[in-house]
C-alpha cells in the first residue's frame, strides 16, 4: 500500500492483490520506522459500518472502510477516479481521504473497463 499524506489529504493507494485481500477481510497496511523507537503506520480495514473513521494515535492509524461504500468503487474497476471521503479532524478541520486502487495494475489484473 501507498501512503500520501500532504496538509489534510491522505491517499491510500493499492494494488490488486492487497485489494483482493482486503475483500477476504484481512487488513492492509504499510509501516515505516522513523527512528529508533518510533514508526509511522497505516492500514485499511474494511467494516460493516455505515461511516468511514480514521482511528489511532501515536503515528498508528487505521482507516475504516465501509464494504458498502468500497463495493460499488470494486465493480466500476479499472477507473482514474478513486472512492473520495471528508473526516472530521482537529476544530474545525477536516481531513481528505482519497481511496484509490492502481489502474495499471487494474487494467493489467482486469483488463480495459467494458462501458
Amino acid at each position: 500500500m501507498k501512503v500520501q499524506l500532504q496538509g489534510q489529504a491522505l491517499r491510500l493507494r493499492l494494488d490488486e492483490a492487497e485489494l483482493a485481500s482486503l475483500l477476504a477481510g484481512q487488513d492492509v497496511g504499510s509501516q515505516t520506522r522513523l527512528l529508533p523507537g518510533a514508526a509511522f503506520g497505516m492500514q485499511v480495514r474494511l467494516t460493516a459500518e455505515m461511516e468511514p473513521a480514521l482511528v489511532g494515535a501515536h503515528g498508528q492509524f487505521s482507516f475504516h472502510l465501509p464494504r458498502s461504500l468500497l463495493e460499488p468503487y470494486v465493480a466500476r474497476l479499472p477507473c482514474r477516479e478513486g472512492l473520495h471521503v471528508q473526516l472530521p479532524a482537529s476544530g474545525e478541520d477536516r481531513l481528505d481521504v482519497e481511496f484509490e486502487v492502481d489502474v495499471r495494475d487494474s487494467v493489467r489484473s482486469r483488463g480495459p473497463h467494458k462501458r
